[in-house]
Protein backbone atom coordinates (compact mmCIF):
# COMPACT_ATOMS: atom_id res chain seq x y z
CA UNK A 1 0.00 0.00 0.00
CA UNK A 2 1.36 3.42 -0.88
CA UNK A 3 0.99 6.03 1.08
CA UNK A 4 0.83 9.68 -0.53
CA UNK A 5 0.39 13.11 1.72
CA UNK A 6 -1.21 15.69 -0.18
CA UNK A 7 -2.77 13.18 -2.82
CA UNK A 8 -5.25 15.68 -3.90
CA UNK A 9 -2.97 18.59 -4.12
CA UNK A 10 -1.19 19.99 -7.18
CA UNK A 11 2.03 17.15 -6.95
CA UNK A 12 0.60 15.31 -5.33
CA UNK A 13 -2.40 13.97 -7.35
CA UNK A 14 0.33 14.10 -10.42
CA UNK A 15 2.21 11.62 -8.47
CA UNK A 16 -1.07 9.00 -8.36
CA UNK A 17 -2.08 9.73 -12.08
CA UNK A 18 1.73 8.40 -12.66
CA UNK A 19 1.35 5.64 -10.41
CA UNK A 20 -1.92 4.49 -11.46
CA UNK A 21 0.00 4.67 -15.25
CA UNK A 22 2.16 2.12 -13.85
CA UNK A 23 -0.86 -0.23 -12.49
CA UNK A 24 -0.74 0.81 -8.79
CA UNK A 25 -4.15 1.94 -7.06
CA UNK A 26 -3.40 0.36 -4.30
CA UNK A 27 -2.60 3.55 -3.39
CA UNK A 28 -3.97 5.71 0.30
CA UNK A 29 -4.52 9.38 -0.36
CA UNK A 30 -3.84 11.57 2.57
CA UNK A 31 -5.05 15.40 2.89
CA UNK A 32 -7.62 17.91 3.37
CA UNK A 33 -9.81 18.58 1.09
CA UNK A 34 -12.57 20.78 3.12
CA UNK A 35 -14.42 23.46 1.05
CA UNK A 36 -11.39 23.59 -1.94
CA UNK A 37 -11.86 22.39 -5.32
CA UNK A 38 -8.93 19.87 -4.75
CA UNK A 39 -11.61 17.04 -5.27
CA UNK A 40 -11.55 18.09 -9.00
CA UNK A 41 -7.82 16.29 -8.97
CA UNK A 42 -8.61 13.02 -7.80
CA UNK A 43 -11.96 12.57 -9.69
CA UNK A 44 -9.99 10.68 -12.56
CA UNK A 45 -7.63 8.77 -10.32
CA UNK A 46 -7.74 5.44 -9.20
CA UNK A 47 -7.07 4.80 -5.26
CA UNK A 48 -7.86 2.33 -2.53
CA UNK A 49 -8.60 5.09 0.30
CA UNK A 50 -8.52 8.49 0.90
CA UNK A 51 -7.81 9.71 4.77
CA UNK A 52 -8.14 13.33 5.94
CA UNK A 53 -4.80 14.31 7.57
CA UNK A 54 -5.64 15.32 10.98
CA UNK A 55 -7.04 12.01 11.34
CA UNK A 56 -4.40 9.67 9.77
CA UNK A 57 -2.69 8.57 13.34
CA UNK A 58 -6.07 7.62 14.99
CA UNK A 59 -6.49 4.24 16.23
CA UNK A 60 -8.55 2.99 13.79
CA UNK A 61 -6.03 3.73 10.75
CA UNK A 62 -3.34 1.56 12.34
CA UNK A 63 -3.43 -1.60 10.00
CA UNK A 64 -3.40 0.94 7.09
CA UNK A 65 -0.14 2.59 8.65
CA UNK A 66 0.92 -1.05 9.47
CA UNK A 67 0.56 -2.15 5.83
CA UNK A 68 1.79 0.58 4.28
CA UNK A 69 4.93 -0.44 1.18
CA UNK A 70 6.29 3.29 0.84
CA UNK A 71 5.52 6.90 1.66
CA UNK A 72 5.08 10.14 -0.65
CA UNK A 73 5.39 12.70 1.75
CA UNK A 74 3.94 15.94 -0.68
CA UNK A 75 1.53 17.11 1.31
CA UNK A 76 1.88 20.05 3.57
CA UNK A 77 1.79 24.55 4.49
CA UNK A 78 2.80 25.45 0.78
CA UNK A 79 2.26 29.02 1.09
CA UNK A 80 5.18 31.37 0.72
CA UNK A 81 3.57 33.99 2.62
CA UNK A 82 2.12 32.06 5.22
CA UNK A 83 3.44 33.79 8.62
CA UNK A 84 1.63 31.32 11.22
CA UNK A 85 4.98 29.64 12.52
CA UNK A 86 2.95 27.28 15.12
CA UNK A 87 0.61 26.22 12.54
CA UNK A 88 3.79 25.54 10.12
CA UNK A 89 5.66 24.05 12.85
CA UNK A 90 2.46 21.54 13.32
CA UNK A 91 2.06 20.71 9.64
CA UNK A 92 5.27 21.21 8.23
CA UNK A 93 7.82 20.05 10.77
CA UNK A 94 5.89 17.43 13.72
CA UNK A 95 3.84 15.63 10.73
CA UNK A 96 7.13 15.36 8.66
CA UNK A 97 8.68 13.70 11.17
CA UNK A 98 6.02 11.47 12.74
CA UNK A 99 5.82 9.79 9.10
CA UNK A 100 9.69 9.56 8.98
CA UNK A 101 9.59 7.51 11.80
CA UNK A 102 7.00 5.40 10.63
CA UNK A 103 9.00 4.70 7.46
CA UNK A 104 12.30 4.01 10.00
CA UNK A 105 9.91 1.43 12.29
CA UNK A 106 8.67 -0.06 9.05
CA UNK A 107 12.05 0.30 6.72
CA UNK A 108 9.79 1.42 3.87
CA UNK A 109 10.82 3.88 1.27
CA UNK A 110 10.46 7.58 2.34
CA UNK A 111 10.27 10.32 -0.25
CA UNK A 112 9.42 13.59 0.63
CA UNK A 113 8.78 17.03 -0.36
CA UNK A 114 11.49 20.10 0.71
CA UNK A 115 11.73 23.25 -1.50
CA UNK A 116 14.14 25.55 -3.45
CA UNK A 117 12.88 27.97 -0.74
CA UNK A 118 15.69 27.02 1.82
CA UNK A 119 17.92 28.47 -0.24
CA UNK A 120 17.00 31.78 0.82
CA UNK A 121 18.45 34.97 -1.46
CA UNK A 122 21.17 32.08 -2.84
CA UNK A 123 23.96 33.91 -1.46
CA UNK A 124 25.63 30.51 -0.36
CA UNK A 125 24.31 28.81 -3.91
CA UNK A 126 22.33 26.08 -4.68
CA UNK A 127 24.39 23.01 -4.38
CA UNK A 128 22.54 20.29 -2.47
CA UNK A 129 25.67 18.60 -0.38
CA UNK A 130 24.27 17.61 2.48
CA UNK A 131 27.46 19.50 5.22
CA UNK A 132 26.19 23.01 3.74
CA UNK A 133 22.41 22.49 4.21
CA UNK A 134 22.87 23.49 8.43
CA UNK A 135 24.75 26.79 6.92
CA UNK A 136 21.46 27.80 4.55
CA UNK A 137 19.66 31.08 5.95
CA UNK A 138 15.40 30.87 4.42
CA UNK A 139 13.44 34.19 3.75
CA UNK A 140 10.60 33.22 5.11
CA UNK A 141 8.91 30.78 8.12
CA UNK A 142 7.65 28.68 4.96
CA UNK A 143 11.12 27.59 3.78
CA UNK A 144 12.28 27.79 7.43
CA UNK A 145 9.98 24.95 8.06
CA UNK A 146 11.37 23.21 5.30
CA UNK A 147 14.88 23.63 6.50
CA UNK A 148 13.98 22.68 9.96
CA UNK A 149 12.86 19.09 8.75
CA UNK A 150 15.71 18.71 6.07
CA UNK A 151 18.40 19.69 9.21
CA UNK A 152 16.39 17.11 11.65
CA UNK A 153 16.19 14.19 9.05
CA UNK A 154 20.42 14.50 8.33
CA UNK A 155 20.97 14.46 12.36
CA UNK A 156 19.18 11.37 12.42
CA UNK A 157 20.54 8.30 13.81
CA UNK A 158 18.14 5.90 11.65
CA UNK A 159 17.01 5.99 8.38
CA UNK A 160 15.53 3.81 5.72
CA UNK A 161 17.19 1.78 3.55
CA UNK A 162 15.93 4.06 1.11
CA UNK A 163 14.83 7.95 1.60
CA UNK A 164 14.87 11.16 -0.46
CA UNK A 165 14.14 13.94 0.27
CA UNK A 166 13.74 16.83 -2.75
CA UNK A 167 14.26 20.56 -3.00
CA UNK A 168 11.52 21.30 -5.65
CA UNK A 169 12.57 24.53 -7.68
CA UNK A 170 9.63 27.00 -9.36
CA UNK A 171 6.89 23.60 -10.58
CA UNK A 172 4.24 24.78 -12.76
CA UNK A 173 1.32 22.41 -14.54
CA UNK A 174 -2.13 21.06 -14.23
CA UNK A 175 -3.68 20.90 -11.04
CA UNK A 176 -2.74 23.78 -9.34
CA UNK A 177 -5.67 25.40 -9.71
CA UNK A 178 -7.00 25.33 -6.06
CA UNK A 179 -3.01 27.14 -5.16
CA UNK A 180 -4.97 30.91 -5.48
CA UNK A 181 -1.65 33.38 -5.17
CA UNK A 182 0.86 30.49 -5.19
CA UNK A 183 -0.44 29.37 -9.19
CA UNK A 184 2.60 29.47 -10.94
CA UNK A 185 3.01 32.26 -13.29
CA UNK A 186 1.59 30.29 -16.59
CA UNK A 187 -1.92 29.99 -15.03
CA UNK A 188 -2.04 33.48 -13.86
CA UNK A 189 -1.04 35.12 -17.62
CA UNK A 190 -3.28 32.48 -19.13
CA UNK A 191 -6.28 33.85 -17.19
CA UNK A 192 -4.84 37.69 -18.08
CA UNK A 193 -4.28 37.09 -21.36
CA UNK A 194 -7.86 35.81 -22.11
CA UNK A 195 -9.11 38.62 -19.56
CA UNK A 196 -7.10 41.48 -20.78
CA UNK A 197 -4.83 40.17 -23.28
CA UNK A 198 -1.60 40.83 -21.79
CA UNK A 199 0.62 40.08 -18.99
CA UNK A 200 1.40 42.11 -16.22
CA UNK A 201 5.36 41.53 -14.70
CA UNK A 202 6.86 43.01 -11.53
CA UNK A 203 9.70 45.69 -12.01
CA UNK A 204 13.04 45.10 -11.10
CA UNK A 205 13.99 46.68 -7.61
CA UNK A 206 17.43 45.09 -7.77
CA UNK A 207 20.52 46.47 -9.54
CA UNK A 208 21.90 43.42 -12.61
CA UNK A 209 18.29 42.76 -13.70
CA UNK A 210 15.90 44.18 -16.22
CA UNK A 211 12.27 44.34 -15.73
CA UNK A 212 10.94 40.76 -16.23
CA UNK A 213 14.12 39.09 -16.11
CA UNK A 214 14.09 37.98 -12.93
CA UNK A 215 15.14 34.08 -13.03
CA UNK A 216 13.86 30.93 -12.00
CA UNK A 217 14.29 27.50 -12.24
CA UNK A 218 10.71 26.32 -13.74
CA UNK A 219 10.19 22.93 -14.03
CA UNK A 220 6.74 20.71 -15.01
CA UNK A 221 5.09 18.88 -12.68
CA UNK A 222 4.99 16.20 -14.59
CA UNK A 223 9.06 15.71 -14.75
CA UNK A 224 9.24 16.40 -10.99
CA UNK A 225 6.59 13.42 -10.46
CA UNK A 226 8.42 10.97 -12.38
CA UNK A 227 11.88 11.95 -11.46
CA UNK A 228 10.95 10.90 -7.65
CA UNK A 229 9.19 7.77 -9.02
CA UNK A 230 12.77 7.19 -11.07
CA UNK A 231 14.84 7.77 -7.88
CA UNK A 232 12.73 5.36 -6.02
CA UNK A 233 14.47 2.54 -7.03
CA UNK A 234 16.32 -0.29 -4.54
CA UNK A 235 19.12 0.12 -6.52
CA UNK A 236 19.63 3.46 -5.45
CA UNK A 237 19.50 2.63 -2.06
CA UNK A 238 23.44 3.99 -1.28
CA UNK A 239 22.27 7.17 -2.99
CA UNK A 240 19.56 8.30 -0.43
CA UNK A 241 19.37 11.93 0.43
CA UNK A 242 18.48 14.86 0.04
CA UNK A 243 18.18 16.47 -3.60
CA UNK A 244 17.70 19.31 -5.83
CA UNK A 245 15.20 18.94 -7.94
CA UNK A 246 15.08 21.61 -10.96
CA UNK A 247 16.07 21.94 -14.48
CA UNK A 248 19.51 23.25 -14.10
CA UNK A 249 18.67 25.93 -16.23
CA UNK A 250 17.37 29.09 -14.97
CA UNK A 251 15.00 31.40 -17.29
CA UNK A 252 13.10 34.65 -17.06
CA UNK A 253 9.42 35.51 -16.28
CA UNK A 254 9.39 37.28 -19.65
CA UNK A 255 10.22 34.47 -21.43
CA UNK A 256 7.85 32.29 -19.40
CA UNK A 257 4.76 34.79 -20.70
CA UNK A 258 6.29 34.99 -24.07
CA UNK A 259 5.79 31.49 -24.11
CA UNK A 260 2.58 31.15 -22.99
CA UNK A 261 1.29 33.95 -25.46
CA UNK A 262 3.25 31.36 -28.26
CA UNK A 263 1.15 28.26 -26.49
CA UNK A 264 -1.66 30.05 -26.83
CA UNK A 265 -1.48 31.40 -30.48
CA UNK A 266 -1.36 35.08 -29.20
CA UNK A 267 1.16 38.04 -30.26
CA UNK A 268 3.30 39.03 -26.54
CA UNK A 269 1.84 41.86 -24.68
CA UNK A 270 3.77 42.52 -21.53
CA UNK A 271 3.16 45.18 -19.20
CA UNK A 272 5.47 45.99 -15.78
CA UNK A 273 4.54 47.23 -12.61
CA UNK A 274 6.27 48.10 -9.39
CA UNK A 275 6.77 44.69 -6.87
CA UNK A 276 4.63 45.21 -3.15
CA UNK A 277 6.46 46.79 -0.57
CA UNK A 278 6.13 43.58 1.16
CA UNK A 279 7.65 41.17 -0.86
CA UNK A 280 11.11 42.96 -1.78
CA UNK A 281 12.73 41.93 1.55
CA UNK A 282 12.28 38.31 0.70
CA UNK A 283 12.40 38.19 -3.12
CA UNK A 284 14.72 35.92 -5.12
CA UNK A 285 15.66 36.97 -8.45
CA UNK A 286 17.94 34.40 -9.27
CA UNK A 287 17.35 30.35 -8.91
CA UNK A 288 18.84 27.74 -10.84
CA UNK A 289 19.29 24.22 -9.33
CA UNK A 290 22.86 22.46 -9.14
CA UNK A 291 21.75 18.89 -10.78
CA UNK A 292 25.36 17.42 -10.95
CA UNK A 293 24.18 14.94 -7.55
CA UNK A 294 21.28 13.86 -8.93
CA UNK A 295 22.35 13.16 -12.67
CA UNK A 296 24.93 10.96 -10.86
CA UNK A 297 22.14 8.92 -9.87
CA UNK A 298 19.82 9.35 -13.03
CA UNK A 299 22.42 10.24 -15.45
CA UNK A 300 19.91 9.66 -18.70
CA UNK A 301 17.06 11.62 -17.00
CA UNK A 302 15.71 14.60 -19.31
CA UNK A 303 13.92 17.71 -18.13
CA UNK A 304 11.62 19.31 -20.50
CA UNK A 305 12.47 22.86 -22.09
CA UNK A 306 10.78 26.17 -20.70
CA UNK A 307 8.90 26.42 -24.14
CA UNK A 308 7.69 22.86 -24.45
CA UNK A 309 6.46 22.38 -21.22
CA UNK A 310 4.38 25.14 -21.21
CA UNK A 311 2.74 24.30 -24.60
CA UNK A 312 1.81 20.98 -22.86
CA UNK A 313 0.52 22.75 -19.97
CA UNK A 314 -1.75 25.32 -22.31
CA UNK A 315 -2.59 22.93 -25.11
CA UNK A 316 -3.33 19.72 -23.42
CA UNK A 317 -4.82 21.00 -20.26
CA UNK A 318 -5.45 24.72 -20.23
CA UNK A 319 -7.23 25.00 -23.27
CA UNK A 320 -9.67 22.13 -22.82
CA UNK A 321 -12.82 21.87 -21.48
CA UNK A 322 -11.91 19.93 -18.07
CA UNK A 323 -8.02 20.98 -17.43
CA UNK A 324 -7.22 18.70 -15.02
CA UNK A 325 -5.17 15.81 -15.45
CA UNK A 326 -6.66 12.65 -16.29
CA UNK A 327 -3.73 9.86 -16.27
Amino acid sequence: MIIVTGGAGFIGSILVGELNKMGREDIIIVDRLAETNKWRNIRNLKYADYIHADELFLPEYADVLDNASCIYHIGACSATTEMDMDYLMKNNVLYSKNLFQLAVELDIPFIYASSAATYGDGELGYKDNHDGIPALKPMNPYGYSKQLFDEWVLKQERHPKLWFGFKFFNVYGPNEYHKEDMRSLVHKAFGQINDSGKVRLFKSHKEGFEDGKQLRDFIYVVDVVRAMIEMNNPENVDHSGIYNLGTGQADSFYNLAVATFKAMGKEPNIEFFDMPERLRGQYQYFTEADMTKFKEVLPSFTFMGLEEGVKDYVVNYLLKEDPHYNG
